[in-house]
């Protein structure tokens, strides 16, 4: 059995009247979340999470702060080995600043401006609503 670390990184994006956030939509596996991804060689974990977000939602954005990190584990099975692995994910509150949905890549079948509270209730990770409730604390707590 081996056991491996990786990492991750996103956005929480807040639109500038703090009452929507982005979500991104997986039909296939009925998929509410927000934007992340895994690294390219060399980039550091700010570089992942603006790029992870553009490709995700087609928006342009900054990050305003770091939010904090989840940790989770979890495991693979393929034919004769099981892989373990625990995986950290970095969470930054960013503020779009143009794009368009449109320009989102095929990772997702549908990316849209949703309200805080409907979207608290739509994300399928509960892991990423606490990420939620504090990327709306911090946005709240400073002037984007």
């Amino acid at each position: 059995m081996k056991e491996l670390k990786l990492w991750a990184a996103g956005g929480v994006i807040i639109n500038k009247l703090g009452n929507e956030v982005v979500l991104c939509h997986r039909q296939k596996e009925s998929l509410w979340t927000l934007p992340k991804g895994k690294p390219k060689k060399n980039e550091t974990i700010e570089q992942t999470a603006l790029r992870e977000v553009n490709e995700e939602t087609g928006l342009k954005v900054e990050i305003v702060s770091k939010i904090g990190k989840i940790e989770y584990a979890f495991s693979r099975k393929t034919n004769s080995d099981k892989t373990n692995y625990k995986k950290i994910v970095h969470w930054y509150l960013m503020h779009f600043t143009g794009g368009n949905f449109q320009f989102h890549d095929n990772e997702f079948d549908l990316v849209e401006w949703i309200s805080y509270k409907k979207a608290k209730m739509m994300l399928t990770y509960k892991n990423e609503s606490k990420i939620l409730e504090e990327a709306f604390s911090i946005f709240k707590n400073r002037i984007i």
